[in-house]
């Protein structure tokens, strides 16, 4: 018979599988450029889903699971729209078609999926053989995010990423798009498109990502199950936050202030955590409490645009 947890995992990746099937295979298998209105429809069906699957922790698991299950996944959800930042710079850099988005982040996050796995599970089994662990990851986490709220606006730099240098040596790239092809074949030989290179650069910036999202959801729990599936809800639900927000993301430009905060938040919760436990309620308040005061604070005062003038 399987247990539990087994029929959760089990429910989970029939869940996830399922719906990325029909979201690539029906919904979107022909290109086109991602609306307002698309978008917005997919995020509702992501944030639901999280919702309807938090319902099953709380049923069949408890209410301080799916508390800590909704704490993480907003952690994840809200340092998540940081990154749609970057992902921006990374499509003007590379001039991508706007039709031709939804395919690299699709694929971009199928490789988060497993990054993310690889790092979460690395990270619990460190904390669980060398304790130790909480307080370096609780120090990075602080420092992180004390940098985050000194960082100046973002800047991308591809020529300088190790990954796709090395790839350049090993495999020719066309000059141009090929619709929205990932490799092109001339003859017998094979090249790779830029839309692949958009990839690549996507795949190892969340890594940097997940260097300061994995720690944060640790803060919560070392519980692999809501771990993971937290980050997974979060990250699923991201291309369609990116196509509803990429448009107007710079209204919230107190919001990496808030993320900072968060940061060092959950940083010194685990720091002090063996003799000074802070709970998951707690927790959640103080999230909650700074991710709507920023976002406020950023509609209340907007940036005002800093132009010269000339006599």
């Amino acid at each position: 018979m399987l247990t539990l947890t087994e029929l959760f995992w089990g429910g989970f990746a029939l869940l996830v599988g399922g719906m990325l099937a029909i979201d690539l295979g029906i919904f979107h298998r022909h290109t086109h450029v991602v609306t307002l209105k698309e978008a917005l429809g997919w995020c509702a069906i992501w944030i639901s889903l999280a919702v309807v699957f938090n319902l099953g922790i709380l049923l069949f698991r408890g209410a301080e699971p799916a508390l800590t299950f909704f704490t993480g996944y907003l952690i994840e959800y809200s340092l998540s729209v940081d990154n749609i930042f970057v992902f921006i710079l990374i499509f003007k850099y590379f001039r991508v078609p706007d039709s031709y988005q939804h395919k690299v982040l699709f694929w971009g996050i199928l490789g988060a999926l497993i990054m993310r796995a690889i790092f979460i599970f690395m990270g619990i089994t460190l904390i669980q053989k060398f304790h130790w662990m909480v307080l370096i990851f609780g120090v990075f986490l602080v420092i992180s995010g004390i940098k985050m709220a000194f960082q100046k606006d973002k800047e991308i730099h591809p020529e300088k990423n190790p990954v796709l240098k090395l790839f350049r040596k090993i495999m020719p790239v066309t000059s141009n798009y090929e619709g929205d092809k990932f490799f092109l074949k001339n003859g017998k030989k094979f090249f790779a498109t830029p839309l692949l290179i958009v990839l690549l650069v996507i795949e190892t910036t969340d890594i940097v990502f997940a260097l300061d999202s994995v720690p944060a959801v640790l803060a919560i729990t070392f519980d692999p199950f809501i771990v993971y599936t937290s980050n997974v809800f979060a990250i699923l639900g991201l291309r369609s936050l990116f196509f509803a927000l990429a448009g107007i993301m710079r209204l919230f430009h107190y919001l990496h202030y808030g993320l900072s905060v968060i940061l060092v938040f959950v940083g010194i919760k685990m720091i002090v955590a063996d003799f000074f436990p802070i709970s998951t309620a707690i927790s959640l308040s103080v999230i909650g409490s700074v991710l709507i005061i920023s976002i406020g604070f950023s509609l209340l005062k907007p940036k005002q645009n800093k132009t010269k003038t000339t006599n």
